[in-house]
């Protein structure tokens, strides 16, 4: 069996503390896992683990083993990569992305990755909760931050600047009850549609350089941007949204850009992963393609 595999499988399952989660998170059946255990041992002559129907454990032996196999594994790994430093890339690379993010700029960016290396398969989850990388088996995430988790490895990709914005129904028929907004304290007026994982209910503008925060009436608040989009389309009242979801319904006239010379603060778009150790060749051809394209296709 590929020791370099069996290697992977024990120190998965050392984080994982289950044959189950293993082989959820390599794409293999619990079976395999077992097998990929048993032959390590037979290869190490110890026993690794601790196994009951309740729970996995670490032996000492296998505490003590840990270490020098990630050190090993990282230096095969860097073999590998320097062998096959000619190769075609191959393999499976985990995603996740917000809802919105992935919806109007990831897969376009991913269609171009995948057309230009055909053995490469990427997986996916879209979601706006912070996923745990290591639980979920992640390996890269997309994120919209101004801190990313320090725990974390992250390279700036792209900027994501935000915008002020509200249907033309909502605005016509707010005027005539609260007239023109002309500066941000009008904003307290008005019905906002809130981001429940950003500034949902004060919103923090700059002009120049002044600065206001102002606290805004959040009658609906959303997990997930591209539902602020609809709602916000649909007349329910004023958002703050990226600009790479709403520039086209800006343009289209089907969105009004609200306070144009005042400014939600700019975020940066990461790339983040776990750890720098065994960091794969797929992972970092599509980090360097999402930073190169997103350049050459602003929004």
């Amino acid at each position: 069996m590929d020791r370099v595999t069996a290697a992977k499988v024990f120190i998965d399952v050392a984080q994982s503390r289950s044959f189950s989660r293993t082989a959820d998170r390599l794409n293999m059946s619990r079976p395999m896992v077992t097998r990929y255990i048993e032959a390590m041992e037979d290869w190490l002559k110890i026993r690794l683990l601790h196994r009951t129907t309740r729970k996995i454990s670490l032996t000492s032996a296998g505490e003590a083993s840990l270490k020098d196999i990630e050190l090993w594994l990282e230096q095969a790994d860097n073999f590998i990569s320097l062998v096959n430093i000619d190769d075609e890339l191959s393999g499976l690379v985990r995603m996740t992305s917000s809802m919105s993010f992935g919806f109007s700029q990831l897969m376009p960016a991913i269609q171009d990755f995948m057309a230009q290396h055909p053995k490469v398969h990427i997986d996916i989850d879209l979601e706006d909760s912070t996923a745990d990388l290591t639980e979920k088996s992640i390996d890269l995430a997309i994120r919209i931050a101004s801190n990313p988790d320090p725990s974390l490895i992250g390279k700036p990709i792209a900027r994501c600047e935000s915008v002020l914005v509200a249907s033309p129904a909502y605005l016509d028929k707010a005027q005539h009850v609260l007239g023109d907004i002309q500066q941000p304290q009008d904003l307290s007026k008005h019905d906002c549609l809130g981001y429940k994982n950003f500034e949902q209910h004060i919103w923090h503008l700059s002009k120049h350089e002044q600065f206001e925060s102002i606290t805004v009436d959040c009658r609906l608040t959303i997990n997930e941007a591209t539902s602020i989009l609809h709602g916000t389309l649909n007349g329910v009242g004023i958002s703050m949204l990226p600009t790479y979801l709403v520039n086209r319904y800006i343009n289209d006239g089907r969105l009004c850009h609200v306070l144009p010379e005042w400014k939600p603060k700019d975020m940066d778009i990461y790339a983040l992963y776990s750890s720098r150790k065994h960091l794969s060749p797929n992972v970092r051809a599509l980090i360097d393609h999402l930073e190169q394209y997103f350049a050459q296709h602003p929004w």
